[in-house]
């Protein structure tokens, strides 16, 4: 077996301990409640993994792009899929046509009539039907209906094209109050028009622990716990401990006292800053800070350390944004107790079609 001491820099590797007691941990809280748990495979794009949050209880998996539903479903990984995408054109729309014919439910979310249109006539070429959900738009700003009444109009009109099916509403992330008004006022135009809503959706790594507070939610879609990262413990919905993945660097260089090289750049450790103030988090080195990133170097400020490393000494970073470090790398290494037990291709990795 391979020691995690013989592992060339950078690379990334996942504490298989913490990563599944991740998976217990979300697993334990959304069944509490009685909300089914459907993970969000992007953040490891890896079917093993996600066979261990299958078997774990979750009702199903949530994909971003049609590229990872063609992945984990050739891995056998569920037939029970959620596509968080408004797919349009017809190369998307025959390949979505020919995954509908191969799993049990296969679930999209729209949200215009394009998309809607669309798919119908997808759904009537092959002779398919189209489950799908009407996403929401409850404060992020992002896609999304933008009104209770709007969700309402929309899933009506496309619930009369041939061969739709609505099955529900989603939305990300979930926002309190904003979250609940919105979709207490749509159940309500569902309900007096006499219109069953089975799924609703909410998601966020975030929102995961507060789930409960929104009682119509029907299921959760988190990603990033899995791993979790330094964007999630700022939130503080995961200490250091829980942060399973860690890239590991080397310092290649210390040009003044206060500064230090590492061999992990952007092209490893990501550029994305959401709210945060730094590029990671130094495990060994708390107090330092990555204060930049250029494309294979990355620039800690150690002016606040005590202790300092030298040139040669290996680090562990915790990334910002996990889910776009494990699109960046070819491979991701799971470590137990200083010792490398398994090396998962990233299967899925630049599925973004």
């Amino acid at each position: 077996m391979t020691s995690v001491a013989d592992l060339d820099t950078p690379v990334v590797t996942v504490d298989l301990d913490i990563m599944r007691d991740n998976i217990r941990r979300v697993q334990a809280h959304l069944a509490r409640h009685s909300i089914g748990n459907r993970p969000h495979i992007k953040t490891h794009k890896i079917p093993a993994i996600g066979r261990m949050q299958m078997e774990a209880g979750a009702i199903g998996i949530t994909c971003q792009k049609l590229g990872e539903v063609e992945v984990f479903v050739n891995a056998g990984v569920t037939d029970d899929v959620l596509l968080t995408y408004n797919i349009l054109g017809r190369q998307k729309t025959d390949r979505l046509m020919a995954l509908i014919k191969r799993v049990r439910r296969l679930t999209v979310v729209l949200d215009n009539d394009v998309v809607g249109r669309e798919l119908s006539e997808a759904a009537g070429h092959a002779g398919a039907d189209v489950r799908f959900l009407v996403e929401c738009d409850t404060g992020f700003g992002r896609t999304g209906v933008q009104t209770p009444d709007e969700a309402f109009d929309l899933a009506r009109r496309v619930m009369r094209l041939p061969r739709m099916h609505f099955e529900g509403l989603m939305t990300f992330p979930n926002r309190d109050p904003n979250t609940r008004d919105f979709f207490e006022r749509a159940l309500a135009l569902f309900k007096q028009a006499g219109i069953p809503v089975p799924v609703v959706s909410g998601g966020g790594t975030p929102a995961l622990f507060t789930a409960q507070n929104f009682p119509m939610l029907t299921e959760h879609r988190a990603g990033t716990c899995v791993y979790n990262d330094a964007m999630v413990v700022s939130t503080g919905t995961a200490t250091w401990d829980n942060c399973a993945m860690r890239v590991r660097a080397t310092v290649v260089s210390r040009p003044t006292p206060t500064r230090a090289i590492l061999d992990a750049g952007s092209k490893v450790l990501t550029s994305d800053l959401y709210f945060m103030k730094g590029y990671g988090h130094v495990m060994e080195y708390p107090e330092a800070a990555v204060t930049g990133l250029s494309e294979e170097h990355g620039t800690v400020d150690l002016s606040a350390c005590a202790e300092r490393p030298k040139v040669g000494d290996i680090v562990h970073v915790v990334p910002n944004h996990c889910c776009v470090v494990t699109n960046m790398v070819d491979e991701v290494y799971g470590v137990r107790n200083g010792a490398v037990e398994v090396t998962w291709p990233v299967a899925a990795r630049g599925k973004v079609r």
